[in-house]
């Protein structure tokens, strides 16, 4: 697959990022709407829209960017080179996931007739919260980073649509997992909202998750191995037994371009 240029690739995470705020806002408003005295269903509908907006976004727009739609996603692929970036390509990666993240929430308040910016007033904080943001995370890692090394790459939209729903349930801070996410819902005073003095601890959770899913999907899946020809090859390769004559790695023709 050719190279697509940074400025489409930037495009389509912008876009990929604020569509998924939107569809998080949009249907937190939604719900509180439809069912004003029952929380639970509330995030039942929040949750089941996300998990499947979040399969649709990856699918269309991974052939693009890769549909990362994360910065820690960002960060996690080019530092363990599951992403072969250049420092240019991952600052405007989450310059654009940031940018689209604010504008899906001022898309979510102008389609339900709010004002485009409400600074949120929900206070979320605490060391379970945080917790729950590491678990998350190094959660959605271990998801995304695994099927990449199994080569099982094309399970990668519906695994994460299915993980985030669940998590949305097991983790008490219903998953945000995301920090361009977490900074976009800051500015609405909704169901999805977190105020702004929450943002800030749960983004350093969530980079603390990203690093600890690296660290087990290494030790699970072992390091990605260069082969000539490839970019990266995922999978491990063991060591021969002791005493044995070294035998070449078959090059199976499985070739992941993230980056495009």
């Amino acid at each position: 697959m050719s190279e697509v240029p940074l400025a489409r690739r930037a495009l389509a995470e912008l876009v990929g990022t604020g569509t998924l705020v939107t569809v998080v806002v949009g249907s937190g408003i939604a719900a509180t709407r439809l069912s004003p005295t029952d929380v639970g269903l509330q995030l039942l509908q929040n949750s089941t829209t996300t998990a499947l907006a979040l399969v649709v976004l990856i699918a269309v727009l991974g052939p693009v960017s890769g549909a990362h739609l994360n910065p820690a996603v960002t960060l996690v692929l080019a530092a363990t080179g599951e992403w072969r970036a250049r420092t240019a390509d991952v600052l405007a990666y989450v310059a654009a996931q940031v940018l689209g993240a604010v504008g899906g929430t001022v898309l979510a308040h102008l389609m339900f007739d709010l004002p485009a910016v409400q600074l949120s007033s929900t206070v979320r904080t605490g060391p379970p919260l945080w917790l729950a943001e590491v678990v998350a995370t190094a959660g959605l890692v271990v998801v995304i980073l695994g099927l990449l090394r199994s080569h099982r790459q094309t399970w990668v939209p519906a695994a994460v649509g299915c993980y985030i729903g669940a998590a949305y349930w097991f983790t008490a801070s219903t998953s945000f997992a995301n920090p361009a996410v977490t900074i976009g819902r800051a500015f609405t005073d909704t169901f999805a909202g977190i105020a702004v003095a929450s943002v800030a601890p749960f983004v350093v959770a969530q980079l603390v998750g990203a690093a600890v899913g690296a660290v087990l999907v290494t030790v699970l899946h072992g390091r990605p191995v260069a082969v000539p020809g490839q970019d990266v090859a995922r999978e491990h390769v063991p060591g021969p037994p002791e005493g044995a004559v070294d035998a070449p790695v078959p090059d199976r023709g499985r070739r992941i371009n993230l980056d495009a």
